[in-house]
């Protein structure tokens, strides 16, 4: 069987225990090389990246599970082997509506985030793998000349080393890791944070980092932005460690989260063989900038 096709078949066993599998469909959510995602009635199976330790992700699914009212708990407490992957269950929860951007929970995802932020884990995690996903970001670059990437470079050296994934972070709290309206779900008891890949310690205002990226980019309205911003410290959030301005806190997080941005819009656009949109031109302007100032 493909990878698909087992995880389907797991995913029915699991949401139907002690019954016959239903009739209703089963959706694929996500199939990409770093996680393959798929739904049946209230169950979700995620196929983790290839090569995911297991004694990386089973303390963050531990996390998870202790923290319900911040993170959607795993339906189980270790990951399963399948096709040399880690295959993990969760309750589905319903994702943010991209298409309905008034409508989007910005309240909710800097309350969340508050409250994780001030939150202390079951026991020891790994990194936060923030910085270390930007460096991959930036690496995928190598040996294949474009015209913006001199910019995107020089942007990315001018970051200090533990933002560039090469030193230790600074002491920091728990962190999400990879923060965005994507990584939210409703459930019957409001909304919660998913997808824990990244989770750990470090520097909590990396979480912060790509709403303030996008609104520095012009990309996130500055009304949008705020109501984040202010229900992050309205809820008493860490990250901005008492500074009237956050960008005292955001700077280096923000021009970070702009640098992998740009350094993945650059690969996708090069492998779909079409130049750069106009979101895509915005981050690349924006490490431009970043590199001259």
């Amino acid at each position: 069987m493909t990878l698909l096709t087992d995880l389907t078949f797991r995913l029915r066993a699991r949401a139907h225990p002690d019954a016959p599998p239903c009739a209703c469909p089963t959706r694929t959510l996500a199939d990409r090389p770093d996680a393959t995602v798929v739904r049946h009635a209230g169950a979700v199976a995620k196929a983790h990246a290839p090569g995911t330790p297991p004694e990386g992700l089973v303390p963050r699914l531990r996390t998870a599970a202790h923290l319900p009212e911040i993170l959607l708990a795993p339906l189980t407490a270790t990951p399963v082997p399948l096709h040399d992957r880690l295959v993990t269950f969760w309750p589905y929860g319903t994702p943010v509506d991209p298409d309905a951007p008034d409508e989007a929970p910005w309240e909710a995802a800097g309350a969340l985030l508050a409250r994780l932020h001030r939150a202390t884990p079951p026991g020891p995690l790994p990194p936060m793998r923030g910085p270390a996903k930007a460096a991959r970001a930036v690496v995928r670059l190598e040996g294949r000349p474009h015209p913006a990437i001199a910019p995107v470079r020089r942007a990315w050296e001018r970051l200090p080393a533990w933002a560039r994934g090469e030193a230790p972070m600074p002491d920091g709290g728990l962190c999400h890791g990879d923060l965005h309206l994507g990584q939210l779900v409703r459930t019957a008891d409001g909304w919660r944070l998913i997808d824990v890949d990244d989770l750990g310690t470090g520097v909590q205002a990396w979480d912060l980092a790509r709403p303030a990226a996008w609104y520095a980019c012009g990309l996130l309205p500055p009304e949008e932005w705020h109501r984040f911003l202010t229900a992050y410290r309205d809820a008493d959030g860490p990250a901005l460690g008492g500074h009237t301005d956050p960008w005292a806190a955001l700077d280096v997080v923000a021009r970070a989260l702009t640098v992998q941005t740009a350094a993945r819009a650059i690969a996708k656009s090069r492998a779909e063989g079409r130049a750069l949109d106009e979101v895509e031109e915005a981050v690349v302007d924006a490490c431009g900038r970043m590199s001259a100032s």
